[in-house]
């Protein structure tokens, strides 16, 4: 009987895995099958761009994994069973299970609410293409002096507030930040992001947090309006509650707690990729959601998965953060080198330069997406029946 791999999810974690995996497994002893809600890969990165106009080049999962062996299931991740090795899914066909010997589980994030009231009834986000395309239709019905105001002075915040403003110099558009926008980075490109606020119109709020969301307004502490006709909450994300009500051992952020491989620290069949596992990095700290996040974690994921069942020693992969891509409309951008324990270097990029690469960085993974095995390599490894090597080897 087959090895059963099951991958949750098809965002850039899941999709990658599923290729890798692909790519290195012989097919005729290892199954894998993608779980995914939607039939279209969703580049995440650029859904501030579909918001305000741009039209996406959307990819047919169907399409990216023909050829391959990776088997699509389109159908919506109900619960997981860790006990039974099961997964309910609920598509157009109706309700099902689904048995797996290996599950790794990337079912990404979506927007954090923080339980601010009228955030769920009025405000729009861009963590999922549908929520994207809502905001879409909402900025296209706004009219010449309307005003916009982004919540949240994170990478999707500037990035959104930014694109907004450059596409449609008609509207009024503001940022609400609970502490200073860019108080991270370097002192240069604080003042970079700051011209490009000033060039932008955009008005900043510091040190406001929003409590309650209404129709026309926001309203900061202190019962402080804000006019709003359009406001987008990206004050962070958050993980579905699916993995804590599996029985899974997940963080305070409800993220599934992984060891050093990715392999859930509960259940040694379940390994996590991307926003959803509680990963630590090499600082010692842990990663943050984002997709670079879910690159080194996929890689380290796959590379576990692959070494347990062909009885190699399992390798350690980097995860080291080394910094942020800020795009700041079509033609600037920042780039942000860190350090190891994620303090800015004084010195970035900035610039149309920026913008060059941030456009290389979305047309690499645009690829290696439309591309998931890099090539099918003639020779493929095959499982062993040895027993499974938990120990991970110490990189030299």
């Amino acid at each position: 009987m087959k090895h059963r791999i099951v991958v949750l999810g098809a965002g850039y974690a899941g999709a990658f895995a599923a290729g890798n995996l692909a790519r290195r497994l012989s097919p005729a002893d290892i199954e894998i099958t993608v779980v995914n809600a939607e039939p279209d890969f969703v580049e995440r990165m650029r859904l501030h761009e579909l918001a305000v106009g741009r039209d996406l080049p959307f990819r047919k999962l169907a399409d990216v994994f023909a050829g391959t062996g990776v088997r699509l299931l389109l159908a919506r991740v109900t619960g997981v069973d860790p006990e039974r090795r099961t997964v309910a899914v609920a598509g157009d066909d109706g309700d099902g299970e689904l048995a797996y010997d290996t599950l790794l589980y990337a079912l990404g994030s979506s927007v954090a609410r923080h339980g601010v009231p009228g955030v769920a009834e009025y405000a729009f986000d861009v963590t999922g293409r549908s929520s994207a395309l809502r905001l879409r239709e909402r900025l296209a019905g706004l009219g010449e002096g309307g005003t916009v105001l982004v919540v949240g002075e994170g990478l999707t915040g500037m990035e959104t507030a930014t694109e907004v403003a450059e596409s449609r110099p008609d509207l009024s558009v503001a940022l609400a930040a609970r502490g200073e926008p860019g108080d991270w980075l370097s002192p240069k490109a604080r003042r970079h992001l700051r011209r490009a606020f000033d060039r932008l119109g955009i008005t900043v709020h510091e040190h406001t947090g929003i409590e309650a969301v209404e129709p026309m307004r926001a309203v900061a502490a202190g019962g402080r309006s804000i006019p709003a006709e359009v406001t987008v909450w990206s004050a962070g994300f958050a993980v579905h509650p699916l993995a804590a009500a599996s029985g899974l051992e997940v963080a305070e952020t409800g993220q599934i707690v992984v060891d050093r491989s990715m392999r859930s620290v509960s259940h040694p069949d379940v390994y996590a990729a991307g926003d959803c596992a509680y990963a630590i990095g090499e600082n010692g700290r842990p990663l943050p959601m984002s997709c670079a996040s879910a690159g080194l974690t996929n890689m380290q994921a796959t590379a576990a998965i692959v070494a347990r069942l062909t009885g190699g020693e399992v390798p350690i992969t980097g995860l080291k953060y080394y910094g942020n891509h800020i795009s700041l409309g079509r033609r600037d951008a920042i780039f942000q080198m860190v350090d190891g324990d994620v303090r800015p270097k004084s010195w970035y990029l900035g610039g149309r330069t920026a913008a060059r690469l941030k456009s290389g960085v979305l047309k690499t993974a645009g690829w290696g997406i439309a591309h998931p095995t890099f090539g099918m390599p003639k020779r493929k490894r095959r499982p062993v029946a040895t027993p499974d090597r938990a120990a991970v080897r110490v990189a030299a």
